[in-house]
């Protein structure tokens, strides 16, 4: 069986993955430790997670988080589904459907982070 998807995409999905994934453990690493190691007693409560994330730099660094890890998994089901070699259509469709599912998973993440900031 032939695939639909020429080399070049594959090595740019490929690439992308491991840098997403390079990424992805930094912000974890920074994401744990403020989270567990920095928290008194190793866990924030609530309200001191709501005045973690009012600070500026920190909503950012979990926004981009939220944006990685997205990322990084719809990557990761793209690799496994053009593994099953699907013709040129249904890739373009393939491709289209993850883009909505990372939009609307960013989408509902930083709405959640604006709602949990709001109620205060």
């Amino acid at each position: 069986m032939r695939s639909s998807v020429n080399k070049h995409q594959a090595s740019w999905g490929w690439l992308s993955q491991a840098i997403s994934g390079i990424l992805l453990v930094v912000l974890l690493g920074i994401h744990w430790v403020a989270q567990h190691y920095l928290a008194a007693g190793g866990l924030r409560t609530y309200a001191e997670v709501v005045s973690y994330l009012e600070h500026p730099l920190v909503l950012l660094l979990e926004i981009a988080f939220l944006v990685v890890v997205t990322y990084h998994a719809l990557l990761g089901v793209r690799a496994v589904l053009l593994d099953l070699s699907p013709g040129k259509r249904l890739v373009r469709l393939l491709d289209a459907g993850l883009i909505l599912t990372g939009i609307a998973t960013v989408i509902y993440g930083i709405n959640l982070l604006r709602l949990i900031l709001a109620t205060e």
